[in-house]
This record gives C-alpha cells, structure tokens and sequence, in this order.
C-alpha cells in the first residue's frame, strides 16, 4: 500500500475565488493562504502606529499611506454530510452474540466549515438546534498536553482508547460550554464539545487557522437513530480534509484508495463516539461513514464487533415513525435478560430466530438475483420485518404506542413495519410497498396528527459520508456558478425541510444534488479493531 502522506486532496474542484487559477496556492498547516493575506503582512510591517514606515527601510521609496485592505479567509468555505442509521433486524438478539443488519437513512448531519481571516485566532463550534454555540481561543487551547510525544497522535493511527490525562486536559475548556444550560442539555452540549476538541487537538496543531464549525442535523437527536455518530463523522472528515490527509472522492479514485479515505474517517469518528459514550460499539459510525447498510456481530465485549458492510444493499422507500415516548434503553436490555434467565428454553430459541431473520436478509440483499424494483424482493424483506417484530413483542420490549403505528399502517396496506432500537417507546420504520398510494399516505398523516406521532419519510440504504466542496450548489444546468453555502443562510434555514431544501444531498440516483461527492468504491469488510495504517509503501 502506497505511503498515507503521499496521498493528495482531489477535492480543489475549481480555483478559491483569493487565487489566480494559474498560481499554485501557499499552504500553512493545509490551509489555503491568499496572497492577499501575505501582501497585508508586508504592509503592516511598513507601518507604525498608522503611520508610512517605508522611508526608515533602506531601498523603499516613500509611498503615501493607504488604508488596510480587509484580508480574505484562508480557504473557501466546505461542507461535509453523513447519515442517520436504522436497526432493520436484529435487535437485542444482538446482544447475546447474534448478528443485526443496521442501515443508513436519508436524514442526515450537515457541517460547513467556514475559515477566519489569520488576524482571527478563534474557533467556534455551532449547533443551533440543540442551541449551543461556544468559542475557543485556539492559542489557549491545551495543545502541549496532545502534542507531548508520548501522547501525539497522527492521522493514520489507530486509536480505541482515550488518554484520561488528554480527556483531563480538556476539562477546563468543557466546563465553561452553555454554562446556563439544564443539567441535561449542558451535558448534550458538553458532550458535543469534547468529541469535537479531542478530534481538533488530537489532529492539528497551533498553528491551525481560525475557523466556524456550524452543524445542522436533520435526525432526531435521542431517539436511536445514530445522530451523534453522523455528527462525529462530519466532524472526522472535515478536519481530515483541512490536514490534506484524504483524496478524493472523484470518479476515477482505485477502490483501494477511496478504502483507505473510508477506514481513516471512521476510526477518527470512533474516536468522537468514544468522547460522547464512553464505549460504543462503532456499528453506528460505520454505518454514517459507509452507508448503505452492516452486518455486525459480537461474540464477546472484550473485543470490537464484526462489522461487514453490505455494499450493494438497495436504496428503499421507507417511513420513520416517532413515538414520542421516551424509553431506556438499559431497562429493556435488562427486561430481555431477566425473561431470558426466567425462560431459557423458550427465550432462546426467540434470539436464534431472529439471528436466522438478519442472516436471510442478508443472504437475500447479497444475492444477484434480488431485485429492489421487484415486488417479491421487496415483499420478502418486508416479511422478515415483520416477523422481526412479533419476536421482538414476545420479548416484551414492544409499546403500545408501536402496536398502534403499526396498525394503522397496516390497515391502510401500505407496508411491513417494525419497532427499531431498544423498543419501549422510541422509533417504528416501515417499509413501504411499491403500490403505496399518496391518498393512503395523506390518511395516514393526519391520522398520525391526530395522535401525536413523528413522521419522517426517507430512504433506506443510502449514501455514506460526502463532501461538498467549495459549498456551492448547483442547479444543474450549464450555466457557471451556483448557489453559494454561507454561514447565514445556513443558520437561518428553517427545519428540517428548509435545511434539505438549502443543502440536501438528495436521494436515489436521479435527485442527486450536483456538487456533492461520496466515497462509493469501499471495501466489503470494515472493523474498528482493524491495523494500523502503514507509514511506508
């Protein structure tokens, strides 16, 4: 495998408005320097106290003094986007060393990284749905304790703990995030907080430029869906991207290559997940990383799961539905485990079946002759769901409030549905049938007005994490230019649809948004326990 450093950014798709598209950019640290910005720096050294300095330097003609020209950001803004995740089967069968098949959603997290002129030493992280918003002095920032070195850390290396002394060293810059806050909602903010320093400090260095990091999310947050998994690879690609440590993706990229790019994007996304929850799984990363969907299964909690994408699981019309009804994920884990213990004879076999339901899938989704436009193909997936879900009932961890999405969906013909996550309250997804009328969809949502539950209405198996550089949008016609990404449109897009009406990726082939690129060539089996990138061919 050819050296990870030698690898370059593909993504310079057309020339930063600072540059002649002639002259190659200066670089400091993987930024873009204007040579706007080093002209500033000469005029500044010419002058004192405003003041034309120019006569005391032997040489220089006197020249009347001019006013300072603003300086231009070091690079153009960017964004990076990746997806939701569902569980489709498996669920706490997995807990006992079965196999679950968890897949990407059309709902996804969106970053714009917007750079500061180099006067500007700050860096500011915004997630204006959850209502943080924090800003860091970059040179108070404890980069000695991460660039120490026993503890520097480089972009192709694996890690699977965190250093207690780094997660230390970082408290002081935590514990003043939304000091105003809840207790609950500090601690979603905190927690955001940690997993975007420790990736930002880990990878860069002082002389990182300043920056805003502005995160949108169209995923319910708390809800099972893998929210903050998607905001960790967000936050994992768009610093890679700034360190020049991935190419690509473009359409000519060797699989092998787009590979690497995937694997080092997900282990650093690993490494926020860690920050927030302490010991993850990396089922959910990988599946914001990758799309489409996993298969993932582990035999014990000493090591990392197994995790095999499924590469050519098929795009599929699917509805999210929210309870609204909170649920710990804890209390019915341990309501399996207590029945599992009580009943082991008839609990068991309950776990083995739903291990055989994510093994047909699989084999099924694998198989050349499935079909995803065909209506058996798909009737057989819907079955397994369920299925999947009346086992799930007969464990205990169905609700009521499930029973009652999926009755109405089911009354209405419109699907096979099924609770997804922990159960208790949370989440049903539905896979729609192909004949699904607008009529019957309409009934059904002012069905669900009526008794408080969530709709969302998405796609299964989609795209893993993308990049839209610069962020400009296209509308796809010939015409030169697009629609220009700022950090004011952004903020002020309004929900869910205003943010997918502004940004969104798009979904399936047809409705695909010009602009947006993805690492599609990945490879069949990813785990997070994995190797370490080889520094050397």
């Amino acid at each position: 495998m050819a050296d990870p450093s030698s690898f370059s950014c593909h993504l310079y798709l057309s020339p930063p408005r600072c540059l002649n598209k002639h002259s190659a950019p200066n670089l400091v640290d993987g930024w873009i320097v204007s040579d706007d910005d080093t002209e500033e720096e000469e005029m500044e050294s010419l002058k004192v106290d405003g003041m034309d300095n120019s006569s005391s330097r032997p040489g220089l003609a006197q020249r009347p003094v001019t006013q300072r020209k603003p300086s231009s950001p070091m690079m153009p803004a960017f964004m990076t986007s990746a997806p939701g995740k569902v569980i489709v089967y498996g669920e706490h069968a997995v807990v006992y060393g079965k196999a679950a098949m968890a897949a990407a959603i059309s709902l996804r997290s969106y970053l714009l990284v917007t750079a500061l002129t180099k006067s500007q030493r700050t860096i500011t992280l915004r997630f204006p749905d959850i209502g943080m918003e924090h800003s860091w002095k970059i040179d108070h920032l404890p980069w000695s304790a991460f660039s120490h070195p026993s503890k520097k850390k480089h972009y192709y290396d694996l890690v699977n703990t965190l250093d207690p002394e780094l997660v230390e060293a970082m408290q002081p810059h935590l514990s003043v995030v939304s000091p105003k806050a809840s207790p609950a909602d500090k601690k979603i903010h905190q927690n955001a907080a940690s997993a975007f320093l420790y990736l930002l400090l880990s990878l860069g260095s002082k002389s990182f430029a300043g920056c805003i990091y502005t995160i949108r999310s169209t995923i319910p947050i708390g809800a099972g869906l893998g929210s903050s998994a998607s905001i960790s690879v967000c936050l994992s690609s768009a610093i890679l991207l700034q360190l020049r440590t991935l190419s690509g993706p473009h359409p000519d990229q060797p699989p092998d290559e787009a590979e690497l790019q995937i694997e080092r994007i997900n282990r650093w996304a690993f490494v926020g997940e860690m920050c927030i929850h302490g010991n993850p799984s990396g089922v959910d990363n990988t599946v914001a990383t990758c799309g489409k969907a996993v298969v993932f299964k582990r035999g014990d909690y000493k090591s990392a799961p197994t995790v095999t994408h499924v590469r050519n699981f098929p795009e599929l019309p699917l509805l999210l539905v929210n309870t609204r009804q909170s649920r710990s994920t804890a209390t019915e884990v341990a309501k399996v485990a207590a029945l599992r213990k009580t009943h082991p004879a008839i609990v068991e076999p309950i776990l083995e079946a739903i291990d055989k339901i994510t093994e047909s899938a699989y084999d099924r989704v694998s198989s050349s002759a499935f079909d995803s436009k065909e209506s058996g193909s798909v009737q057989m997936l819907g079955d397994l769901m369920k299925i999947n879900h009346g086992l799930l009932a007969a464990l205990g961890v169905s609700h009521p409030k499930l029973e009652r999405i999926r009755e109405l969906i089911e009354s209405l013909d419109l699907g096979w549905t099924k609770l997804t996550g922990a159960g208790g309250g949370g989440c049903a997804i539905a896979l729609l049938n192909s004949n699904a009328s607008p009529s019957s969809l309409q009934s059904l949502q002012r069905q669900f007005d009526n008794e408080g539950f969530e709709k969302y209405q998405t796609t299964l198996g989609g795209d893993g994490v993308g990049v839209l550089w610069p962020a400009v949008l296209h509308s796809g016609s010939d015409d030169e230019g697009g629609d220009e990404i700022d950090q004011e449109n952004f903020l002020n897009a309004e929900g869910i649809e205003g943010v997918e009406r502004l940004v969104g990726v798009g979904i399936g082939a047809s409705d695909k948004r010009e602009g947006w690129k993805f690492w599609s060539n990945v490879g069949p089996h990813i785990n997070n326990e994995g190797t370490q990138e080889p520094t050397s061919g």
